[in-house]
């Protein structure tokens, strides 16, 4: 038997999803314990049945609202004394897949 799966969009990025599994996408607006509606759904198989796209909705429940960890952007021209440094934390939620809608 087939599992429940659905393929989502969220944060400019797809993602596989099946029922209770957690990951992280990029920051969702919400309070930890709240849940969202994901309506961006491109692919849906629910049982043995047919698939469906563009139809559906994912149920998430946020977890938690933490930060990635520390990118480090460095430019640098050679021979002209051209360096930048800068860094940057990604604001994330790790969510969990509470239910596929058909």
């Amino acid at each position: 038997m087939m599992e429940d799966f659905a393929v989502l969009e969220t944060g400019g990025k797809q993602y596989k999803v099946s029922k209770d599994q957690e990951f992280y996408v990029e920051k969702l607006n919400g309070n930890v314990g709240d849940t969202v509606d994901i309506a961006k759904v491109l692919m849906l198989q629910k049982s043995d049945s047919e698939v469906v796209y563009n139809s559906g909705k994912v149920v998430l429940e946020i977890l938690e609202q933490i930060r990635d960890k520390k990118i480090i952007v460095f430019k640098k021209r050679r021979r002209q004394n051209y360096r930048r440094k800068a860094g940057h934390r990604q604001s994330i939620s790790k969510v969990k897949v509470k239910d596929i809608v058909a």
